[in-house]
């Protein structure tokens, strides 16, 4: 359905089905997809945007929900946030629930969806470092019925971007049966902007731990050697519990991966330090990531 607004050049098309959005999509390059409108309403009320037209995702059932297929969970990106953070969903991917919690107050999270969240790609959002820890996939849909799967990883570091017509429809994520969580700080009590956000996984099939920090820089961190160093003094096979000591080598390496240290200068002078807000958003880093696997193996 397509609906003109009286005086107004817009053109706002509802379609009911991924593959006619897709097709509204083709037909109207210069359109904007748009589903809770959190993000665009946002970028337009400041004047950063002026679509030519919207293609609303509301009336796409397909992508309101979530089904299972071979040990993943296909989650469609018209979830809501205030949906991913009830109890069922919870029991299923506890550290995407916890993001979901946290992504603002309920008129946000309300309307906020996941898909929504990916696309924008701000770095302050709540979901992205869960999803990068979580090495999700993402099922763009494209003209034509076609189907394609990129690792969500991919779209954050603009190495494939959304061609023309197409569109998150899903995200595939592995069931890990196993503790997670998502953790963030904010500039301010109460729901807010991330200034620094951290998201671990276990995976004790692979014997591993993913982490991800956000907010930091302009797409998810993945410390790896700080996963592959805790996840080698782990007690798999026992309590898997740590000591103090350990948490806090592994939250300071976190840190010190995601806010390096300046290059010393190539005259041989002496190397500057890190300005103090930067010194402060380490610590912050360090204290997050510290208590989140904390959290995790207790």
């Amino acid at each position: 359905m397509t609906t003109h607004a009286p005086h107004a050049s817009h053109t706002v098309t509802l379609p009911a089905s991924l593959d006619e959005a897709v097709a509204a999509l083709t037909a109207m390059p210069a359109a904007v997809p748009v589903a809770g409108g959190t993000d665009l309403m946002a970028a337009v009320n400041a004047g950063l945007l002026r679509p030519a037209g919207l293609v609303g995702l509301g009336r796409i059932s397909e992508i309101r929900g979530w089904q299972y297929l071979d040990g993943h969970a296909l989650l469609g990106a018209g979830l809501t946030l205030a949906r991913m953070g009830r109890p069922d969903f919870a029991a299923l991917i506890p550290g995407l629930a916890a993001a979901a919690r946290a992504a603002g107050p309920p008129q946000i999270r309300n309307a906020g969806t996941l898909g929504g969240n990916i696309v924008s790609s701000a770095p302050t959002g709540d979901t992205l470092p869960v999803l990068a820890a979580l090495e999700a996939t993402l099922v763009i849909a494209g003209p034509g019925g076609g189907r394609r799967e990129i690792p969500v990883s991919h779209l954050l570091a603009g190495r494939e971007m959304l061609q023309p017509g197409e569109l998150v429809g899903f995200v595939r994520v592995p069931l890990l049966h196993a503790p997670q969580a998502f953790l963030k700080a904010t500039a301010r009590t109460g729901p807010g902007r991330a200034t620094a956000s951290v998201a671990l996984v276990l995976d004790p099939a692979r014997r591993g731990v993913r982490c991800a920090v956000g907010a930091v820089a302009a797409m998810p961190l993945r410390p790896l050697e700080a996963e592959q160093w805790v996840a080698s003094i782990i007690d798999w096979d026992g309590e898997r519990g740590l000591v103090p000591e350990a948490l806090t080598a592994f939250g300071d390496y976190v840190a010190a991966a995601c806010i390096p240290d300046p290059a010393p200068p190539e005259d041989g002078s002496e190397p500057t330090a890190l300005p103090p807000a930067a010194l402060h958003l380490r610590r912050t880093v360090a204290a997050l990531a510290r208590r989140a696997l904390g959290r995790a193996l207790s």
